[in-house]
């Protein structure tokens, strides 16, 4: 987000914080909060004239509010109710904008009640997760065929994971297949991922390597990275026997290729040039 919608979700981020998700019991609803959100998401998602009315700055704050309450009260919490409110009393740039706050809003709520080695099992469980479609084209194809419910999709994705991850990743694994928006089932866990990272206030190396690393490894290699991008990184690590040796190194952008595949490949290209 750019301009007016970056200034407007940092408030609102604010007010989830310091209005719904600093209470003492704040984390035993924080993951049904993040699943009224969601389906916020999906309400808003269906229906433009409704999402464009209530993004449309022209309109009054009292009007907007008034509206999204007859349309979510008695069918969600008084906190989902909340947040929404504080999101449509703000300024955007776009209709999507506001919506993509109300899905971060949601990732947010769903993640709130985990924090140190909990968060990085559930980001390595959404890498991990993202991996194993790569391998299985046949779960792929299952969990993205068309003419299937959404009822039948979670239905599948619980019997897969229910009981292997927990309920956080499942949320959020659950929403990337039945409501991706737009984006492909990868693209939708990738951006789920970062989400949570983002949260952390860190970011997210993706590590190619030939061979699995050892823990001593890691923590070195966590902190040269995290001395080069000044803020806690979280590895996600991919062994890649075709890589022959060295390691690949993506974060955000930016890829640092040491494998001896890529020397190979690079000489290669010099020769063909």
């Amino acid at each position: 987000m750019r301009g007016i919608s970056r200034s407007s979700l940092a408030e609102v981020t604010r007010r989830l914080d310091e209005n719904v998700l600093a209470s003492a019991d704040a984390g035993q609803y924080a993951v049904s909060l993040g699943g009224e959100l969601f389906e916020v998401v999906a309400l808003l998602s269906g229906e433009h004239s409704l999402r464009r009315w209530l993004a449309d700055q022209s309109n009054p704050v009292e009007q907007k509010t008034a509206l999204a309450g007859e349309l979510l009260e008695q069918k969600v919490s008084p906190s989902t109710v909340i947040v929404v409110n504080d999101i449509v009393q703000q300024d955007w740039s776009t209709p999507r904008d506001m919506v993509d706050a109300v899905e971060r809003m949601a990732v947010y709520a769903t993640v709130a009640s985990l924090g140190g080695t909990r968060l990085d099992e559930l980001e390595d469980e959404l890498f991990r997760f993202q991996r194993i479609l790569a391998a299985e084209p046949a779960l792929r194809a299952a969990l993205t065929r068309d003419g299937v419910s959404a009822g039948q999709l979670n239905t599948l994705v619980e019997n897969l994971l229910s009981g292997k991850v927990n309920s956080a990743t499942l949320t959020l694994v659950s929403e990337a297949v039945t409501r991706p928006r737009g984006r492909t089932l990868e693209q939708a866990l990738e951006h789920f991922g970062r989400l949570v990272s983002e949260r952390a206030q860190r970011y997210v190396a993706v590590v190619r390597s030939a061979q699995v690393l050892t823990e001593a490894q890691q923590t070195r290699l966590k902190d040269v990275l995290t001395r080069k991008y000044g803020r806690e990184i979280h590895l996600n690590i991919d062994v890649v026997p075709e890589l022959l040796g060295g390691l690949s190194i993506q974060v955000g952008d930016e890829v640092i290729d040491d494998t001896i595949a890529g020397r190979i490949a690079e000489v290669q290209r010099r020769l063909a040039g």
